[in-house]
């Protein structure tokens, strides 16, 4: 196909999270949770700038003489139109919904005199020795954390009028952001900066205080560029990173009123000369407000109780060696995972455990059964990814722990990283040797009870001695060479065979589709970026392949374009769970091939991490994956269609309104 059109990845991820933002605008959706939904913009915004926008102003300056709007100038105008309906939500939907359940929020508000007394107990007791002060003038040794919230204060010494800026920190890491106080009229509601503003003259007693104003500094998280672009122009935009310090600040967020001189100066004292300069409301860090102290069930959604589908006679491992099964988290009870570990750690014919581990919970009870089972003598062997954005500390600290109790350690390196979720037992059993776990997303009780997602139970020999070969070749540490021809004929595997095996699944829908067979795809997953594999899905959309796609976040493939992809449709689904489980269902003419697995298709995925993808033999529950898949479909209510101008279009048709998470709750609860 000559010139195939894609979607900007950067501006289809800012399409997503306006998808977050119009969910918090939902009059049908209960307040608590609305308020956890600008939480998540809120947050999902500082992600983009600490990994998205510092390579986006290294590429309009490299690119400077391209057509067309740079990305990063569309990004800065759709950022500010999505800020204008955040700011709208905020103070014409939740502030007054929060004050008729009783809440009085001090959203941009004064705090209320007759509070002065609790709120001076309250500084002096708990807050004033958590402030540092510094001067913002001369040379200073101070460096502002990333995402941290500061004061800054406009101080007037002398009789000549000049002028002094001061800098206080809001200790949010270590006290609430927020404090309740309970009167007559209704519950306040009050920013920790708040409280420190109202006691600025206990901080400076002798000086005039002029004005205070709250910012915010965002720093660049480092990423491996090579998975965000291709060949020279990664190489051009790292040079150009290389050049600034590390973490330098890609954002430095300002409440609006600050005095041009003073803001030019926090830029010059704190080198924020290349930062990204944005003008905020005057409080920052939204994403708090998933911590308000309100906890009223009746305007949280109606609970879900995980479901415990799977009958236990005996133990896990009896089951599985009976019929593979399937957990849908969190839908389903996680306790199945957990029990997998455990059952491990103390079974008696258990002589080796192979696991990777991607994000790991802070108090993980998987991480102590390995532990456990290193004591009880079995050889444990544990594959860490240490280069999980954001949870690296976290990572190494429990393979730290691990490996001080027997577990060997395979850490990952520069050269490989390891996103998939595969575990893998072997035991002294004559007829099941082997019992695995495969997954399509962490191996996390925290984030399990938030993320969908979906793990097979199997005892299949073949597949699992593959998943073993796979351990062994990571024990190498090494990026896979031309060399390791691993003969997978059941696994699909990302810098071995997944690509081509997808690409294969593909032509032979579109051999199909030629025959005048039925020929359709349906494939859910987090991101879609990839070009090969975008090209391939165009040239079966162009030979009459019939493909619906379910894409959460990014996606550069460009739906409803004659001659190029009027047989692709693709739906956005946002609700109360984030939409994480990867299936994979290619037609066959009926006799329906269905994958699972942790790979997206971006390019990191695809090429520089090692990823697995399932095959999925059990009929029913390839079934149950088809049927969770239709309803999905079919919602029309939390879905949206994204359209050829990556517009999150409102699904209309005329069918009963079906909210997908909810009929895919009541069909496992029913099964």
């Amino acid at each position: 196909m000559d010139n195939p059109i894609f979607f900007d990845r950067d501006i289809s991820w800012l399409s997503f999270n306006e998808r977050v933002l119009h969910e918090a605008a939902k009059a049908s959706v209960p307040l608590l949770e609305r308020i956890r939904f600008l939480s998540i913009y809120s947050s999902n915004l500082d992600e983009f700038y600490r990994v998205r926008m510092p390579a986006l102003t290294a590429l309009q300056k490299i690119d400077s003489q391209s057509k067309g709007q740079p990305i990063h100038q569309q990004a800065t105008t759709i950022i500010h139109l999505q800020q204008e309906l955040y700011g709208h939500i905020l103070n014409n939907d939740i502030i007054p919904g929060l004050q008729s359940q009783g809440y009085l929020f001090l959203y941009n508000k004064p705090i209320p005199e007759k509070l002065t007394s609790r709120l001076k107990d309250y500084f002096f007791t708990q807050v004033a020795g958590l402030l540092q002060i510094v001067r913002l003038w001369g040379e200073t040794n101070f460096f502002p954390e990333n995402n941290q919230l500061y004061m800054a204060v406009a101080l007037q010494e002398n009789d000549n009028n000049e002028e002094k800026l001061m800098l206080i920190n809001i200790p949010c890491n270590v006290l609430p952001r927020f404090l309740k106080i309970a009167e007559p009229e209704g519950q306040y509601i009050i920013f920790l900066e708040d409280i420190i503003s109202s006691h600025l003259p206990h901080l400076f007693p002798v000086a005039a205080i002029k004005e205070a104003y709250n910012i915010k500094i965002t720093r660049y998280a480092e990423l491996n560029l090579q998975d965000e672009y291709a060949g020279e122009l990664a190489e051009k935009i790292e040079k150009h990173l290389a050049e600034r310090d590390h973490g330098f600040a890609s954002r430095l967020l300002y409440q609006p009123g600050i005095p041009l001189r003073h803001l030019y100066n926090i830029v010059t004292v704190f080198g924020l000369q290349k930062a990204s300069v944005v003008q905020g409301g005057r409080h920052h860090n939204l994403k708090d407000l998933a911590t308000l102290p309100i906890t009223d069930s009746n305007i949280c959604y109606p609970p879900w109780p995980a479901l415990q589908n799977i009958a236990i006679p005996t133990t896990l491992f009896h089951r599985i060696t009976e019929k593979d099964a399937i957990i849908h988290p969190p839908y389903e009870s996680y306790d199945t995972i957990l029990r997998f570990f455990n059952e491990a750690s103390i079974d008696p014919a258990v002589t080796e455990i192979y696991t990777t581990l991607y994000r790991v919970a802070s108090d993980s009870r998987i991480a102590q059964a390995l532990i456990s089972a290193a004591k009880n003598g079995k050889k444990v062997t544990v594959l860490v990814e240490l280069k999980a954005r954001f949870d690296e500390a976290n990572n190494i600290n429990w393979a730290k722990r691990r490996k001080a109790n027997g577990v060997k350690i395979i850490y990952s390196d520069n050269a490989i990283k390891v996103h998939a979720k595969i575990a893998v037992v072997k035991r002294n059993h004559s007829t099941h040797p082997y019992l695995g776990l495969l997954a399509t997303g962490n191996r996390n009780e925290t984030t399990a009870r938030f993320y969908t997602g979906h793990t097979l139970l199997t005892a299949h020999t073949a597949m699992l001695k593959e998943v073993e070969q796979l351990f062994a070749f990571l024990a190498k540490r090494r990026k896979p060479l031309v060399e390791d021809k691993i003969p997978f004929e059941h696994l699909l595997v990302a810098q071995f065979n997944l690509q081509d095996r997808f690409l294969q699944l593909i032509d032979m829908e579109i051999a199909n589709a030629g025959k005048g067979l039925p020929a359709s795809i349906i494939i859910k997953m987090n991101n879609l970026e990839e070009d090969v594999l975008i090209k391939k899905l165009y040239e079966a959309s162009a030979a009459g392949v019939s493909i619906m796609l379910l894409i959460r976040g990014i996606c550069r493939l460009v739906p409803g374009l004659a001659g190029q992809s009027e047989n692709i449709r693709i739906k956005r689904i946002v609700d109360r769970y984030l939409e994480h489980g990867r299936i994979f269902i290619f037609n066959n003419n009926g006799a329906a091939e269905t994958f699972m697995g942790s790979a997206d298709w971006m390019n990191r995925n695809i090429y520089r991490r090692i990823e697995v993808c399932f095959p999925v033999y059990d009929a029913p529950i390839k079934k149950q994956l088809r049927d969770i898949s239709n309803y999905q479909l079919a919602d029309n209510a939390q879905a949206v269609w994204i359209d050829a101008h990556m517009d999150n279009k409102p699904v209309t048709n005329d069918q009963p309104p079906l909210r997908s998470q909810e009929a895919i709750y009541r069909y496992l609860q029913n099964k």
